[in-house]
């Protein structure tokens, strides 16, 4: 049941007892010990909307090497409920101890199948995470929200446990802190010293020693774990290595004096997608959680590290100097993806000094526009069977556009092609590729947004005149892709030449040229054979390959189809490195 009254009615198969919580889902396939046992979910109703659960069972209580529960991240079932489609009793896996259902029961946890979780999942992104409770006949709760609790409170450590034998030694925050975190430092040759949440690490009670601090994940607001919170304002003051994930990312940017805020319905699953600003690689991650740093609010010295690129989230913080960062993200994982299991060994080599400075991309790059109605501007009047990757690009990129449900405008005069074909976009003017026609239809259409990189070079030209017109401005229309400086950058190729050498790449030597005279000093400081071409040109119009003098002095001058610097020709070395 919801807070707003909406019933789900379906089938036990945990214990029967009523619980009240947060409903939130996870869109995982795989992995339901592992979450289930997550002290983040604490006092959570989880939905999973992966159809089928149940069907591999639940391992048994061993073991590992360090005494923790070799197939759990916890000692427990930390969920308040859990909620799916398809329950599935007859489990098989070679590891599996005990059904599903058997497990939760152990646990005291409620849990229900034959649910629309798609319905259930559609409801909660639409209005957010809302409060719910399980009920059964004649067992009844109130609804609570857990998040008005100290949840990191509930699930940390109540005394200080030592893990391993390593040199470097790590003061681990336990906020709900999942085994395989513990494991993870373990295995690049630390010794954890676990602390409860509140531990004073400014007078260090108990004296410990120790060479870098962690901050672990945890269930909740933030900013109910206060006291973390003032330890680790005060450790930022010193030299002290910091390493945060998910909440350990929260408690972090709270103390260095950024904010956070409650997200609508959170990041929970297994495929989230996290730029590294560090070198702009995109990973896959898997996530839990409900809060985020909000990444404007960040003071001076503190940089973004990783952002979401779905919603554009803030997926952890770096200080510009010191060694400190986090991540919202989980990069310890065991239900995976593991990609990003290296942040462990860069916090150990944080630990020990051996850390390169680094340089971090401007997460602007990565805003994605929020468009609708998009004009695509084709390749113009061309001869039948030329230039046929561009009506390829464009009814490919008119598919992918209206699989975003988006609306396409398309110019193009040319009916012998796909894009034009009845069915691909929703208008087309059958109207010649021109800045003034081009103007007149935005005009009238009052589009958004326009793509130039899909029509070749009558489309980039046009793209660029409608740039420097004002145009583009004056109607608030935003260039999807290519932006027009790269477009104005790559079509000149001197400037051209000169980004790459920037970057350590080569290209073939080339000089401009407005006479026949100029043409043939360009030549001569090349080395023939020399192409000769204009400077736009369309479909291979005026070009042509010179190998010597009188050749270059007797090359007809074709002067290309565009207005837009029709004058210059380029000169390149022609079959020589």
């Amino acid at each position: 049941m919801f807070e707003d009254g909406t019933e789900f009615s379906g089938y036990s198969f945990g214990a029967d007892v009523a619980q009240s919580g947060e409903i939130v889902f996870n869109t995982g396939m795989v992995g339901y010990p592992e979450s289930l046992s997550d002290p983040s979910y604490k006092s959570q109703i989880l939905v999973l909307s992966y159809p089928m659960v149940g069907n591999y069972g639940v391992p048994g209580d061993d073991k590992d090497e360090y005494g923790l529960p070799a197939f759990f991240e916890s000692d427990s079932v930390h969920v308040a409920g859990l909620i799916i489609s398809d329950y599935t009793e007859a489990y098989s896996h070679w590891n599996a101890r005990r059904s599903l259902g058997q497990w939760l029961t152990e646990h005291n946890v409620p849990a229900l199948y034959g649910i629309d979780t798609r319905e259930l999942t559609k409801k909660i992104r639409e209005k957010g995470s809302m409060l719910g409770k399980i009920v059964f006949p004649g067992k009844d709760v109130p609804i609570e929200d857990p998040n008005k609790r100290n949840l990191v409170a509930e699930v940390s450590t109540k005394e200080p446990k030592v893990y391993g034998s390593g040199e470097t030694r790590i003061l681990a925050y336990d906020c709900g802190m999942k085994y395989n975190i513990v494991r993870n430092l373990i295995k690049q040759g630390a010794t954890v010293i676990v602390v409860p949440y509140d531990y004073d690490l400014k007078n260090n009670p108990n004296k410990y020693k120790y060479d870098g601090v962690f901050l672990s994940n945890g269930p909740g607001d933030p900013t109910m774990a206060a006291s973390t919170v003032e330890s680790v304002k005060w450790a930022i003051t010193t030299d002290i290595p910091i390493f945060g994930i998910c909440l350990g990312n929260q408690i972090l940017a709270l103390a260095c004096g950024a904010k956070t805020y409650k997200m609508k319905y959170g990041n929970r699953s297994m495929n989230q997608p996290c730029v590294d600003l560090r070198t702009g690689q995109c990973y896959i991650t898997p996530q839990n959680h409900g809060y985020a740093v909000d990444s404007d609010s960040l003071p001076e010295g503190w940089s973004t590290l990783f952002i979401n690129a779905n919603d554009m989230s803030n997926e952890g913080i770096i200080h510009s100097h010191k060694k400190i960062f986090s991540v919202q993200f989980h990069p310890e994982a065991c239900g995976g993806p593991t990609d990003t299991e290296f942040l462990f060994e860069t916090f150990l080599n944080n630990v020990r000094g051996t850390t390169e400075k680094i340089k971090l991309i401007d997460p602007l790059m990565y805003n994605r526009p929020q468009v609708q109605k998009i004009l695509l501007l084709g390749s113009g009047g061309l001869s039948i069977g030329q230039a046929g990757e561009f009506d390829y690009s464009g009814s490919q990129a008119i598919k992918a556009l209206k699989e975003e449900g988006k609306e396409v405008i398309l110019v193009n005069p040319n009916i012998a092609t796909v894009q034009t074909s009845v069915g691909m976009a929703d208008k087309v003017y059958f109207q010649p590729v021109t800045k003034d026609m081009v103007i007149s239809i935005i005009e009238k259409e009052k589009p958004d947004s326009i793509i130039l990189s899909m029509g070749g070079q009558t489309a980039l030209n046009v793209g660029v005149e409608l740039y420097e017109s004002g145009a583009l401005e004056e109607h608030n229309v935003q260039v999807l892709g290519t932006p027009i400086p790269v477009i104005v950058t790559t079509e000149d190729r001197e400037e051209f030449a000169k980004r790459l050498a920037e970057v350590g790449e080569s290209c073939a030597l080339s000089y401009s040229a407005e006479t026949v005279e100029q043409a043939v000093e360009a030549a001569n400081k090349i080395g023939y054979p020399v192409l000769v071409r204009a400077a736009f040109a369309l479909g291979g119009w005026a070009a042509a390959s010179q190998t010597m003098k009188s050749s270059c002095l007797h090359w007809p001058t074709k002067r290309s189809p565009f207005p837009r610097r029709s004058w210059s020709t380029k000169i390149y070395a022609g079959g020589r490195k």
